[in-house]
């Protein structure tokens, strides 16, 4: 049996002894001697009668354990062209202030804080400070519309909201303020104070009544003491979108975040204290929450903040500088950033210019990795490349190539085997776990690991119906896929990806691999729009490398001729057009449902997520030329 094999089936067959073993290597106020409660499942509770602080797990224990005057944040920002350092010293000191201040305004445990934020150093002291006062943060995408901003304030009710004065995105200045203005006066629930952090590119113009400059907030307060919590307190909400257009948020405990965080470190991207780590992500997301800050920071890592692009701040090179220039080992970054700098530098020269020695391992996640990426990276980089699968109710990744226990085979477009504490199987329609090799549906066995969602804010009932109810003593991911022989995972779609041609169920991730194969293209998207004769046909969007000259009917040619080949006439591949860009997320997501609802005329609403709304007018207009949107 092998090292990953043994330690997989040792968390299988014993989580509570399994993970209480590892928790012992956290800092605990109180030290737990339970490892799961699961009495009330779905709502399981991990270290029940363990009390501890994320924050103290994050900065005090370094400082007090000689990480004193090591880099905790190493913050770049191309699009201000501003570079700072801060060690766990200064951020310990930075975030016990500004606790401080947040305490004088009357937040004490319990209490939510929203924070809305670029990518700032700021955005990291305030998250901290909140944890370090044992109450809650709920972090929102900085820049987020102000009437989906308005629904997360109503809905977790902060005592204080902690902003900036605006984003800077490459090309223009987000101002943030009238977007808070307008979000506070359509919630219901009135917010006390903002706190407000003045930048100079855009200087807001601040209320007497509600607004606080982070400065004054700060003046003259004593700095704040980590306050324990209970293990299954809250530690955050992060919402996410949910398909009756009301926002679900996940609600994330303590101690399971402090244990499974910490743990993964070194067992997923085998780092060790000192390292520097760099998830190019946002702090709006998941992976900001769990490797901006949180990971790398138990695990005495410095973290790098990014407020840049992969190209265009200034090119393609940008992430080959910040890797060289910071000695960064491992990057955790979303395929779509990949294919960004694929599309600008196919031939990958200006990773040459760049001193790559110090990068030991590329982890990907937030969308499938097609093959073709996969290999791109491989080619380029030659370290491995690791496609891990994860979601925001988990929290961190549910497969992976765990370099810290074993390094495997990388066998392209999987994410590699289930992590120890991850139980994943698949099962058909009804429910009966389906052979090797079948597809079905993909969901992870009760209980969940630690640091994995606990609940919903506010929706108890809405955390059990739509996760755990259809496959009772399973949680539901709503991915699809299928397992091999040899354990590796499959995720081939959402399982409303997954499409119903003619009564035959296929994958749009199998279509997409097809079309992001040829050459010539940079990123695709592959949707089923309604078709009244066979149900649903699949429609294909590609955008094509910079620099190719060749006739755009000539390419689109080739992709149906190349989906019919592959996949099989079952398929009836037949529309495909070249765009210039795709709809996505903040994140990187592709917003596959929102141009699938373009594409059948039906009714839609603009995301709330989404990085650029003119894109879907692009998108309208493509599927205009094919037929499709304006049909009635």
């Amino acid at each position: 049996m092998s090292q990953y094999q043994a330690l997989h089936q040792q968390a299988t067959n014993s989580p509570s002894e399994f993970w209480l073993k590892i928790a012992q290597d956290n800092h605990w106020h109180k030290k737990p001697t339970i490892g799961v409660d699961t009495s009330k499942a779905p709502f399981n509770q991990w270290f029940p009668d363990g009390e501890i602080n994320a924050c103290y797990n994050a900065l005090d224990v370094h400082v007090e354990n000689g990480r004193a005057e090591q880099a905790a944040i190493i913050y770049d920002s191309p699009v201000t062209d501003t570079k700072r350092t801060l060690s766990y010293l200064e951020l310990r000191d930075e975030v016990a202030r500004f606790a401080g201040g947040l305490q004088a305004l009357g937040v004490s445990k319990g209490d939510r804080v929203l924070i809305y934020m670029p990518m700032i150093p700021e955005a990291i002291i305030a998250v901290l400070a909140t944890a370090r006062l044992g109450a809650v943060h709920s972090v929102v995408f900085g820049g987020f519309a102000a009437n989906e901003l308005a629904v997360r304030i109503d809905d977790c009710e902060p005592k204080v909201i902690v902003s900036a004065s605006c984003g800077i995105e490459p090309n223009r200045t987000i101002e943030y303020k009238p977007l808070l203005d307008k979000a506070c006066d359509l919630a219901k629930h009135n917010v006390a104070h903002c706190i407000v952090l003045q930048r100079e590119q855009c200087v807001a113009e601040l209320s007497q009544s509600r607004d606080l400059d982070w400065h004054k907030a700060i003046d003259n307060v004593d700095p704040a003491d980590c306050v324990p919590v209970a293990s299954t307190d809250p530690l955050y909400i992060l919402y996410t979108s949910g398909t009756t257009g009301q926002p679900k948020g996940v609600v994330r405990d303590t101690g399971g975040s402090v244990v499974s965080l910490k743990w993964t470190m070194s067992t997923i991207y085998n780092t060790q204290p000192g390292d520097v780590y760099w998830a190019a992500s946002d702090i709006g997301w998941v992976v900001g929450h769990s490797y901006i800050i949180y990971g790398p920071l138990f695990h005495g890592c410095t973290t790098v903040l990014y407020e840049g692009k992969p190209v265009g701040t200034p090119d393609a090179g940008a992430f080959w500088r910040v890797i060289s220039e910071y000695k960064v080992k491992v990057l955790f970054t979303a395929p779509t950033a990949f294919r960004a700098i694929k599309k600008v530098d196919p031939e990958g020269t200006l990773i040459k210019d760049y001193d790559m020695s110090n990068f030991e391992s590329l982890f990907l996640a937030g969308e499938r990795c097609d093959p073709d990426t996969l290999h791109w990276a491989q080619k380029h980089l030659a370290v491995p490349v690791v496609d891990h699968w994860w979601q925001t109710e988990t929290g961190w990744s549910i497969c992976a190539n765990c370099l810290g226990i074993e390094e495997l085979p990388v066998i392209a477009g999987s994410p590699s085997v289930a992590v120890p504490g991850y139980d994943v199987q698949v099962l058909d329609n009804e429910g009966k776990e389906a052979k090797r090799g079948d597809h079905g549906a993909l969901v992870i066995k009760q209980p969940l690991p630690p640091g994995t969602f606990t609940t919903l804010w506010n929706a108890p009932d809405r955390y059990q119906s739509a996760y755990f109810e259809k496959f009772p003593g399973f949680y539901e991911t709503g991915d699809a896929g299928f397992i091999n022989d040899d354990g590796y995972v499959f995720v081939m779609a959402r399982t409303d990806d997954v499409i119903n041609v003619a009564g035959h169920r296929l994958s749009t991730g199998a279509m997409e691999e097809v079309l992001a194969a040829h050459p010539d293209v940079a990123e695709c998207a592959v949707m089923g729009v309604a078709d009244q004769l066979k149900g649903q046909l699949p429609l294909g969007l590609v955008i094509l490398n910079d620099g190719c000259a060749r006739d755009h009917t000539d390419i689109e040619k080739d992709l149906i001729k190349a989906v019919r080949e592959k996949i099989g006439p079952v398929a009836a591949f037949k529309s495909v057009a070249v765009v210039k860009r795709l709809p996505k997320t903040r994140s990187g997501k592709i917003l596959r449902g929102t141009m699938r609802s373009i594409a059948d005329a039906s009714d839609w609403k603009m995301p709330a997520t989404i990085e650029d709304p003119d894109v879907l007018q692009e998108i309208e207009d493509a599927l205009n030329r094919l037929g499709y949107a304006d049909k009635g």
